[in-house]
């Protein structure tokens, strides 16, 4: 298989702090301080050009931890990601400054993703169309609903026509008829072969859009197939899961504590090698 994003055993780990100050001792003192917290444990898997995965699971399980990796806005602690091709994250307010207008942030944003001003200025009116904020475009990004922040979110990124496309329940806000032009949008994508991931709460949305799903539960991969196998099996463990009575919703949820604090990760990390891959941009 000819892979755009490969993940191999890839974990990312956090450090709990419960003031500001343990911020600043996290980076001073050797080995660091506060409380491990494993966002993602121990994730390997590989989706090619043409690949539409809707990642799910519950809250906290780790899906907006592995979309901002894939994105490259934030890197493994151990394991690696190969990208190939430019890869775009449309999340509520991304890469946004608030304290920016519209316009500035569309600037900005492009900036960082390698355009020039040339490139910028010929994208602009068509970012500014699929947005459709009118006079807001103009004004601060911190008078925006949390709506707006996302239309201009996803107009940005998919005005740049990316490789890779993550979609960080950017959908979940706004009216139906921006959602409904957000997703014929992404069906463009998809007929032009480029690689999505889509991380939505709505069931029915991923098993409309999506080919595959990658199931996270609390920070490991608990499946990766095609929608008809996997969505039924998640399906039954939400069932089950609103079926536990408060003491074994209780102990499942401590079980899942235990494990992001880093239980047994000695024994997964004597089974996978230390091999890691680099990063590569835009090669296809």
């Amino acid at each position: 298989m000819s892979y755009t994003v490969k993940f191999h055993h890839v974990m990312k780990k956090f450090k709990m702090h419960g003031k500001s100050s343990d911020k600043l001792k996290d980076l001073l003192l050797p080995g660091g301080y506060g409380e491990d917290f494993y966002a993602l444990r121990n994730i390997s898997f590989e989706a090619g050009a043409g690949d539409v995965i809707g990642i799910v699971g519950v809250n906290g399980s780790g899906k907006s931890t592995m979309s901002n990796l894939i994105a490259g806005v934030t890197q493994p602690t151990s394991g690696g990601i190969e990208t190939r091709g430019q890869a775009s994250l449309i999340a509520i307010a991304a890469g946004m400054n608030n304290q920016l207008t519209g316009l500035e942030n569309i600037e900005l944003k492009c900036l960082m993703m390698g355009l020039d001003k040339e490139q910028i200025r010929a994208i602009t009116p068509s970012i500014i169309e699929f947005a459709d904020i009118g006079k807001f475009i103009g004004m601060p990004v911190k008078k925006y609903s949390s709506g707006m922040k996302s239309r201009l979110g996803f107009a940005i990124s998919v005005n740049m026509d990316p490789d890779i496309l993550v979609i960080d329940e950017a959908l979940s806000v706004g009216d139906q008829t921006f959602t409904d032009k957000c997703l014929r949008k992404m069906d463009e994508f998809k007929e032009r072969g480029k690689t999505i991931f889509f991380i939505s709460h709505s069931i029915g949305q991923v098993k409309k859009f999506c080919k595959q799903a990658l199931w996270l539960e609390y920070g490991e991969l608990r499946e990766y197939g095609t929608i008809e196998e996997v969505i039924p099996h998640y399906e039954q463990f939400l069932k089950e899961y609103k079926d536990m009575n408060k003491e074994q919703q209780q102990a499942f949820k401590e079980a899942a504590m235990r494990k992001q604090a880093g239980e047994g990760l000695e024994l997964a990390a004597a089974s996978s090698s230390s091999w890691s891959f680099s990063r590569l941009w835009g090669k296809r």
